[in-house]
């Protein structure tokens, strides 16, 4: 489990692509505290680290997973928001994520408001009735506030601290970032459909 406060920003410094893809990803955090089978998120996808270096880790994708997220968008050189797994005692500052990406929504505006910028997406048909106003939705990884919704479109206000610790100051029209659907949205909707 995540929070969806990013803690790191890392950077894939290696590609492999066979059945499944092999990324290298340069971080920040001391390795020495990683093990082998940990899980890590990346951009919002939970990966298990598979091999460890002095400043890197290294993560397999399976084709499911490159199939449904932006993972088979990665390239070397790409920045991604990185998040170590909650441990019992800290902080919840953002909302529980599990790492378990729903689809892709697409930036389609930004604009400034006030020193933040207010991002506008489209999310996947299937998705976009889990997302409401003032609800959570964790977007590459970080756990980001609902300002409106209008059908498919939502959007969110990033602050000038999240687009710095963060991928956000890099974004534009016309990403695609991964989406993870707030858990406690998804139980609510089913517990409606069941006449709960």
């Amino acid at each position: 489990m995540f929070t969806g406060i990013v803690t790191d920003k890392g950077r894939i410094a290696r590609i492999e692509r066979r059945g499944d893809m092999r990324a290298r990803i340069v971080t920040r955090y001391d390795t020495a505290t990683i093990d082998i089978g940990a899980s890590i998120a990346c951009d919002g996808v939970c990966l298990t680290a598979v091999a460890l270096g002095p400043d890197w880790f290294e993560v397999d994708a399976s084709a499911e997973t490159l199939a449904r997220t932006t993972l088979g968008d990665w390239a070397e050189g790409r920045a991604i928001n990185l998040e170590r797994p909650l441990k019992v005692g800290d902080e919840l500052g953002g909302h529980i994520v599990s790492g378990h990406v729903d689809g892709v929504a697409e930036i389609t505006g930004l604009r400034p408001e006030g020193d933040s910028l207010r991002f506008s997406f489209h999310a996947p048909g299937d998705l976009a009735r889990f997302i409401a106003p003032k609800g959570s939705v964790a977007l590459d990884g970080t756990s980001l506030t609902v300002t409106e919704v209008e059908g498919s479109a939502f959007g969110v206000n990033i602050i000038p601290h999240t687009r710095a610790v963060t991928t956000w100051g890099n974004r534009v029209a016309g990403d695609r970032v991964n989406l993870e659907i707030d858990t406690l949205a998804r139980y609510i909707a089913r517990l409606h459909e069941w006449g709960g």
